[in-house]
């Protein structure tokens, strides 16, 4: 007879593995698993497997085993995973993209019934329609506040009604009429809650900024930087560009206003001597613009004088008759 282990040498083996993942692994995924059966964890693992492991325990083992290894260990960034270990969690640990991982572990939700008592994770809507019931069943969407009407010998639906809101517990007559509608209106599977980074902790929805969301954060910080240098006339990086620009316009009044001058400023103290130099660059696109309107005003001096002839030679014939 093959003799079974202990409680006391699971424990050990469990110990040992979850410190191995540690060793071998940065990148941790912190998962819900409320509602999630032992089947659909199994093809949860099945999808992930290559280069991802999911772990799951009792939270004061798996606190406890951290807790020793990163004394062992020394690694002080492995405390940052015991605050999430809260309520029924797992851990995915991962080498490959974060993101990718998290994709691949959502595709794993399945629809469930509405059970008595469970707390509705979403709103659940029973659409208007016919329910293919027959009309003994009235009574029963009369206990519900639910307009029906009989339609060719069912009990029809007649407006979309908000059975369930989001947070309240399931009613066993909520519950009896979506099971008779053969509705499913949840879905379950594991959820990320936390991101673990070699040592470091962010929300998930970190995984979904693209690239230009990035630039776009980053932009609108230098952007401030830079503001705030000039406001308090700090010189940065960021602000560096705009301080010489605004210091180059200082000297350039400076010597428009004065008799100092430099190359760069002759120019423009040239054009505000003469300012009919502005219309320099005016005229040549008025010269263009007088061949082609020459022609144009031409043809309809033309075209006024045409009918005065035709009228002239009407007035002709008729007088000559």
């Amino acid at each position: 007879m093959v003799n079974k282990p202990s409680k006391a040498d699971k424990k050990i083996a469990y110990d040992a593995k979850l410190c191995q993942l540690l060793d071998d692994y940065s990148q941790i995924l912190i998962a819900a698993a409320d509602n999630v059966g032992s089947t659909q964890l199994q093809n949860i693992r099945r999808g992930l497997r290559g280069d991802s492991v999911v772990l799951m325990g009792k939270n004061t083992m798996m606190k406890r085993s951290v807790r020793i290894h990163s004394e062992k260990t020394g690694n002080k960034a492995f405390l940052n995973l015991i605050p999430l270990l809260q309520g029924n969690v797992g851990l995915i640990f991962t080498k490959g993209d974060l993101k990718e991982v998290s994709e691949e572990v959502a595709k794993y939700k399945v629809g469930a019934p509405a059970r008595v008592g469970l707390v509705a994770p979403i709103d659940v809507v029973v659409p208007p329609g016919n329910t293919g019931l027959d009309p003994s069943q009235t009574s029963f969407f009369q206990v519900l506040n639910i307009p029906t009407k009989i339609n060719k010998g069912t009990v029809e639906i007649i407006t979309p009604v908000e059975l369930i809101k989001k947070g309240e517990k399931v009613g066993s007559s909520e519950a009896a009429l979506l099971a008779k509608l053969g509705i499913r209106p949840f879905s379950y599977g594991l959820v990320v809650l936390s991101v673990y980074d070699n040592g470091s902790v962010f929300s998930p929805g970190v995984l979904d900024l693209t690239e230009d969301d990035l630039i776009g954060k980053f932009a609108t910080g230098v952007t401030m930087v830079a503001s705030l240098s000039l406001a308090v006339a700090y010189p940065t990086l960021a602000a560096a560009p705009h301080m010489f620009i605004n210091a180059y316009k200082n000297v350039l009044s400076v010597a428009v206003a004065t008799e100092y001058s430099y190359p760069q400023a002759e120019e423009v103290k040239e054009f505000l001597k003469d300012p009919s130099k502005f219309a320099v660059t005016a005229a040549p696109v008025a010269a263009a613009a007088a061949p082609g309107g020459a022609p144009a005003a031409a043809k309809e001096e033309e075209k006024k004088e045409e009918p005065a002839e035709e009228s002239d030679d009407d007035m002709g014939f008729g007088l000559f008759d």
